[in-house]
């Protein structure tokens, strides 16, 4: 059986897609249950492939996601901070926490490094929304891919 992919292999591999027909090389097709029939294709793994791009993909949105509802609290929790302290008077001295010490700083370096921290809290958000779009994007044209895989083994 020199040449032949390991069951163990081909069972991990193709676990997620169903049964497979046979024990197969790398240069014959490989022959697959989906939800829409059978699928034969004429590379091996491009099916799989497709499949593991597009849940990456989707991993990488939903972890986007997540950065931007952190920076989101950031920026909202910045923007409070920064509403409470323009309420007092100028002259008042503030303490910063700064790991485990305070340090004594006045109102307007205080005010100053907030809107700072929002800023850049909202520039990290737009780039996260870029990469965000890109990626649904991507996702997308795998889908379709693999539509297309199988709506063409549909019309044989």
């Amino acid at each position: 059986m020199a040449g032949l992919y390991p069951r163990s292999a081909l069972y991990s591999r193709f676990l997620a897609l169903g049964a497979i027909s046979s024990i197969v090389r790398p240069e014959v097709s490989v022959s697959i249950w989906s939800p829409f029939g059978r699928l034969a294709l004429a590379e091996p793994f491009a099916f799989t492939e497709l499949q593991a791009k597009v849940i990456d993909t989707q991993q990488k949105v939903k972890l986007a996601d997540i950065q931007i509802e952190q920076l989101n609290r950031t920026k909202k929790h910045a923007h409070l901070t920064d509403t409470e302290i323009m309420t007092l008077v100028d002259e008042t001295n503030m303490y910063e926490g700064v790991g485990r010490m305070f340090i004594l700083q006045s109102k307007e370096v205080i005010h100053n490094q907030l809107l700072e921290k929002q800023k850049i809290a909202e520039e990290k958000i737009k780039e996260l929304e870029q990469k965000k779009s890109y990626l649904e994007r991507s996702v997308k044209e795998a889908e379709d891919n693999i539509r297309e895989m199988l709506m063409a083994r549909r019309a044989q």
